[in-house]
């Protein structure tokens, strides 16, 4: 990609954003967008990128994932920050915390890890889908999934009708209820991508699971949830600066190395999901109406 002009939007002000932030910095991108909730960690990555890249412009976007009204805000600041967006990245997400409902009333895991991303998505095509309009351009979206996507998933994929129920059960009856919600999250993360891809050609759309990495997103996890990640794991993890290798890949790698909708493990490996739902299109589908539905109000 021509990274010496590019402007890109990323989520998240540490771990796999951060190092992905900094790879990309090196290459002197025009201007690099960034959002989270932390502003403290948000100046010191400010910092190190004026240090590495000093000709990059960088902008701090306030942002909280999991209320729709921030994610609206945000998009408005961004949007007023720049006339094109070549690269969205969205990797910002939570794992396994403890049951609850977002400030909008949906269960926090699916709000956060879809449908805030979803929501940034939708004001930002318009944008994007401009400057995938201009000649020779090159426009992407990210999509951070997760091999949690085959794991303790509710035997319909996802289970829309419980996502605005306060202390719903999801999944079967022995399934831990916050792995399960972390899972469909991830799910969603995989289908939307193939969604985006069908409805918005001009633009590559992917997912891309980065591996085993111990970032922040572990801080709300006990020794038995560890224990699991380790069993899925098979004590193959990566540092965070590796675990940003994948999505690095994807936002950089020559046009032609991308499949549109295609799904990519570590590193650069395109993958077929190994699960019924992971390949399920209707699900996908539903997937999508459902979330042109919720955030109708909101675009």
């Amino acid at each position: 990609m021509k990274s010496d002009y590019l402007p890109l939007t990323f989520t998240g002000t540490n771990g796999l954003g951060a190092s992905s932030i900094s790879f990309i910095a090196s290459h002197n991108p025009a201007h690099i967008l960034f959002s989270g909730r932390n502003k403290a960690r948000a100046d010191d990555l400010i910092s190190k990128i004026a240090q590495a890249s000093p000709s990059t412009k960088v902008t701090f976007v306030e942002c909280d994932l999991a209320s729709l009204t921030s994610v609206q805000s945000a998009a408005k600041q961004i949007l007023s920050s720049t006339d094109r967006l070549d690269v969205l990245m969205c990797n910002a997400g939570i794992m396994a915390v403890p049951n609850s409902m977002s400030k909008d009333g949906y269960e926090i895991q699916f709000a956060t890890n879809h449908l805030g991303h979803a929501l940034l998505m939708k004001l930002l095509l318009p944008l994007m889908l401009e400057t995938a309009a201009q000649p020779d351009a090159d426009v992407r979206i990210v999509n951070l999934s997760s091999v949690a996507y085959k794991n303790n998933i509710p035997s319909t994929g996802i289970e829309f009708q419980k996502l605005k129920t306060e202390n719903a059960n999801y999944g079967s009856f022995f399934a831990l209820n916050k792995w399960v919600c972390y899972s469909q999250s991830k799910l969603a993360n995989l289908l939307y991508a193939t969604e985006l891809a069908a409805h918005h050609p001009s633009i590559t759309s992917v997912a891309v699971h980065p591996g085993f990495i111990k970032t922040d997103i572990f801080a709300s996890t006990n020794f038995i949830d560890r224990q699991i990640v380790n069993l899925v794991s098979g004590g193959n993890w990566l540092d965070t600066e590796q675990g940003a290798y994948n999505q690095t890949w994807a936002a950089t790698t020559k046009k032609e190395n991308l499949e549109n909708g295609a799904y990519y493990e570590p590193v650069g490996v395109k993958t077929t999901p190994s699960t019924k739902r992971g390949r399920d299109q209707a699900l996908a589908k539903e997937l999508w109406e459902w979330t042109e539905k919720e955030l109708k109000a909101w675009v």
